[in-house]
């Protein structure tokens, strides 16, 4: 079984999807309900794998806006789709990224005997139960499982060995990962691209997947869908590719 770690912010203006904000209409109000759409999908994928959930979240110590219980605020957003007296909810602890995957995974696999562990986030728009369950049944032959996303980045890592995390999601993170595993001495194989919902441009991919998906009754995340469903927002062709506009 194939702990996976999901790792989150609380969802508070300010806090969360920074640079989608800054790169299109979408208000901070609405990024906080965009990011909850996206925690409970990659949380529910978790849920319906094999795998055991761990919401790995950050502290109130270590956020840039004023939040009085981060474990609280989060629980809030997903008590509904999990059990609350059998969840997991540890702390993020290290001061990058990089630095809080290392510690979680590491001591998971070397403290608690993990026999494998995966790191996502909520960014992760379609990361779905099959990523997961695959990654797992690949882990049985391999060291190390890495998910891509568009520009060189990563949307889900499993690791059956720790490795060396120091700045090994620095971009572009697939590389940095993958070079790291094979530092390591490990095997990596690979899962199918999917997005990574960051940017404007990430946006406005996700937005034409969920809503065409959705139009010829395709499997969407429910609650990203729901989300989009409702935003009035419009992805239009320009120059540099789809841009979202009102």
């Amino acid at each position: 079984m194939t702990t996976v770690a999901v790792l989150c912010d609380p969802p508070k203006p300010g806090q969360v999807l920074d640079e989608l904000v800054e790169t299109t209409p979408v208000s901070e109000t609405e990024a906080v309900e965009l990011y909850k759409a996206l925690l409970r999908d990659t949380v529910t994928a978790v849920e319906k794998s094999g795998g055991e959930l761990l919401v790995n979240y950050r502290s109130e110590d270590d956020l840039d806006v004023a939040v009085e219980d981060s474990e609280a605020e989060i629980r809030t957003v997903i008590e509904d789709i999990v059990d609350m007296e059998e969840a997991r909810f540890e702390v993020q602890v290290g001061e990058t990224f990089a630095g809080r995957v290392g510690n979680t995974a590491t001591h998971l696999l070397e403290n608690e005997e993990a026999s494998s562990v995966g790191i996502t986030r909520p960014e992760a728009a379609f990361l779905a139960r099959t990523e997961i369950d695959e990654g797992a049944m690949k882990l049985r032959s391999t060291d190390a499982v890495v998910a891509p996303s568009p520009g060189g980045r990563v949307y889900y890592a499993a690791f059956g060995e720790a490795i060396d995390f120091t700045d090994c999601f620095a971009p572009p993170a697939l590389e940095t990962v993958v070079d790291r595993c094979l530092d390591a001495g490990l095997d990596v194989e690979f899962e199918q691209q999917k997005t990574y919902v960051e940017t404007g441009a990430d946006l406005a991919d996700a937005l034409t997947q969920v809503r065409t998906r959705r139009k010829a009754t395709g499997i969407v995340p429910k609650h990203f869908a729901e989300w989009a469903a409702e935003s009035d927002l419009v992805v239009e062709a320009d120059d540099e590719g789809l841009s979202i506009v009102r």
